[in-house]
Formats: C-alpha cells, structure tokens, sequence
C-alpha cells in the first residue's frame, strides 16, 4: 500500500497565474488569469474530480475499480482523462443536452459514453444506477462530495503561495499586493465550494459562525511576513490585524448565465430551492439545484446577487430578501454577514454576453474556452470599465482604489466549444 500510494500519478496540475494586460484595461483594475483551462482535462474538474478518484483508488488499495460519472460534459472528461491516466476503465453518463464533440472527446480517451436523459438529474440517476450494480463501481459526482471541494480548493492554495511571494502588486509603497477578490462560474457549486473553504483555511483565523466549515476545520499554517487589507483612503495598504482578529481576505464573485442561475435562485428566495429547468447554453452550467453545501455558504456569507443585463444592473438583495449594499472600508461590497464571512456575491448575465466574452477572450488571450467559462470574463467584458466586475465588487470605489485592486478570473476552461461553434453562437445572438 506505501509503495502504490508513491506511484499513483498526479492527476491535476499547478496551473499558471498571469496578468492580462488586456482585461486590466478593459477592467480599469488588475486582473489575473487563473488558468485552469490548461488542466489535463481542459477545465478545473481535473482537480477534485482527479482527487476523489485518487481516494477510491487508495482505498481499494490498487485493486479493480471501474468509475461511472455523470456530467454536463467537463466532469466526464476529467473522470476519462484520469482513468486513462490511472489505467482503469470508466462510463460517463450524460443527458441529451451534451453535444456530440463531448462523447467524440470522451470515447477518443477510452470512457463509455451514454447519452441519456432530457438534463443531468436523469443522467445522474443512470449513472448511480449503473454504479451499484457493478462490484467493482465507483461513482464518481461532477461536484457534490467533499473530496471534489478539496481537490478543488488547492487552486486558492496556489493563488495564497503567489501572495505569500509579493506576486501582486501593491500601491507603491513597498508593502506586499492582496488577492481582492475571486471570480469563478457556478454550476452545481464544487468549484465555489473549494474556493469558498479554501479562503477559510487560508485566510481566517476561525471560520464565521454557522459556516460549513465550523464544525470540522484542518488547521492549515500560512505564515506571512504581511497581511493587509485596503483602507479608505485611496487603496493604501495597511495591517489586517484587527482587534477582533480578522485578517483580509478575498471577496468571491460567482457567476452563473441565466437559465442555468440555480445559486441566484436561493439567494432571491432565502432557501434552497431550484429552478425549472437549463434553458441556457452554457449546458456545463446545467444544474438545476446547487449542492446543500453551496447554498450553506450562500446562507453563512449572507450572500447579495444581482442580474446583469445590456443596459442594467439591478440592485442587490440579500439571502433573506433585504437590500443590503453598504460598503466597508475596503471600498468591496459589505453585507449584512458575521464579520469574519467571506463576502460572496452572486450575478447572473445572458448568454449573449458570455459568447461575446469568450469571442473577445479568444483575440485577447489567444485561448477558446466554452460559454460557461465565457459567463466569469463577461464579469470584465459585459460593459466598459469593467461594469458588472465593478458594480459587483467595489460601487462606491473611486478610481483611484479601483485601479489598485487586484481580482482574479478563474479561467475554468471547458471542452464544449469549437470555432465553429463559437461561430454559430455569434451568429445566433448577434455579437
């Protein structure tokens, strides 16, 4: 068992974190590229999807496994790609929503595809099915299971090593730059879920009162030489240390398109609820109800969300329904929350802007990513100087601060894209 647990292959990669002169201006901030579409896989599922099956992998102490996963299609190809790594046999099961290149990409890596069912739930239900029929079965979720959020989480572990480095700027003055905050997409909620422990591991001294995390917390060490926090007066850095013992940390943007806003649908209603169906093409999205940890941390966080449209930004509301849209001294938006919560926002724009994002993504970056992806750099794109991204994170900063804050961009990834299909989703919605 010591000797297999040294030979099993890394499944996941530390992914490079770049600036992108590009969406900096468009933002009029600092934005970092989190690349996660560099992934084995081609998306950031490599990471907790890799990490559960590892686990299974130990557990049965290298012995026969077959894994069965359900997906939208990036899970799947996580699942295939480190099976394929791992040398054992895995089916994949998806619903009809998934496009035909994702069950060419997931048969080209040796899974059996099954398409099957009219949305993930009806896949899902196969693919268990499956699973507990077979001895040897491992079934393998696309992001509700705490092995996924861990897996998933390292990435903020990686963005807390680049700080601990004086990686991001500061203002000038000498003192190390922070994280200000996070952007990722959300579907079913793995990757918020990592992000969001993550951040408490990393960056709080005792997580917030209520928080999934209170109950069972591995204490992880990050000594830093400095933590700051951003004051009022212009964006100057200065010590985090307060009397109550909360250290800066980053805020959380999650995004989602809409027809597949199943997180703002629990913040606008103040419980756990879904929505009808997917209707947007952002299909890796396509979960019509986030996992129970994910809306714990909506509910712990005192989540706000706002709608983002052409030509509006509605105003926030919180997890209860009550506009909350002070902001603290960091100039990032403060709601009604345990002090020591990370502060998480949830938005919601259209299809439409997160095709022009990934159309605008692929002249900047050079890089195709799929319109999931596409619905996080529509944070940066969807209007000038950064509109949503800001309307989001810092409404009452004056330029000057805004300048000075840097965010970062989980670039997700996604293997549900093609030019050709970026093509026809331009044409289809004019942009």
């Amino acid at each position: 068992m010591g000797s297999y647990v040294a030979d099993l292959p890394k499944l996941h990669i530390e992914t490079p974190c770049i600036r992108s002169h590009e969406l900096s201006q468009a933002a009029g901030c600092n934005i970092y590229l989190k690349l996660e579409n560099l992934q084995p896989s081609g998306s950031f599922k490599s990471r907790g999807v890799g990490a559960l099956m590892a686990k299974a992998m130990l557990a049965a102490g290298g012995g026969q496994v077959r894994f069965y996963c359900s997906s939208g299609g990036n899970a799947g190809l996580a699942c295939a790609e480190a099976a394929r790594t791992l040398r054992r046999p895995c089916d994949v099961f998806v619903s009809t929503l998934s496009p035909t290149m994702v069950l060419d990409k997931l048969a080209a890596l040796g899974a059996v595809p099954h398409r099957i069912g009219k949305d993930w739930p009806e896949a899902d239900a196969h693919c268990r099915a499956a699973a507990a029929a077979d001895p040897t079965g491992v079934y393998v979720p696309p992001f509700d299971d705490p092995a996924i959020w861990q897996g998933n989480g390292t990435l903020v572990d990686e963005l807390v090593a680049l700080e601990a480095n004086r990686f991001f700027p500061g203002n000038g003055d000498g003192e190390a730059g922070l994280i200000d905050a996070i952007v990722c997409s959300v579907g079913g909620g793995g990757l918020l879920n990592g992000i969001m422990q993550s951040i408490e591991r990393n960056y709080a001294p005792d997580p917030p009162r209520g928080s999934p995390s209170s109950k069972s917390r591995h204490h992880h060490h990050h000594h830093r030489s400095s933590r700051h926090s951003r004051s009022s007066s212009g964006g100057s850095n200065s010590s985090s240390s307060s009397s109550s013992g909360v250290r800066h940390r980053p805020a959380v943007l999650a995004v989602e398109t809409a027809g597949a806003d199943s997180l703002a649908a629990c913040v606008r209603a103040g419980s756990h609820v879904g929505i009808p169906g997917i209707t947007s093409i952002a299909v890796s999205l396509g979960a019509p109800r986030v996992s129970e940890r994910t809306y714990q941390w909506a509910e712990a966080c005192h989540a706000t969300s706002l709608t983002f449209t052409a030509t509006s930004t509605s105003a926030f509301s919180s997890t209860f329904g009550k506009l909350h849209t002070n902001t603290g001294s960091s100039g990032l938006v403060a709601a009604a929350k345990p002090e020591s919560a990370t502060r998480l926002v949830s938005a919601v724009v259209g299809d439409a802007d997160a095709v022009n994002a990934c159309a605008r993504f692929l002249d900047d970056a050079r890089m195709l990513v799929e319109p999931a992806c596409g619905a996080t750099l529509a944070a940066v794109y969807a209007r000038k100087d950064g509109g949503l991204l800001r309307a989001a994170l810092a409404p009452d900063a004056d330029d000057r601060r805004w300048a000075t804050m840097n965010v970062v961009l989980v670039v997700c990834g996604g293997s549900g894209i093609s030019a050709n299909l970026l093509a026809r989703y331009r044409r289809d919605f004019g942009v």
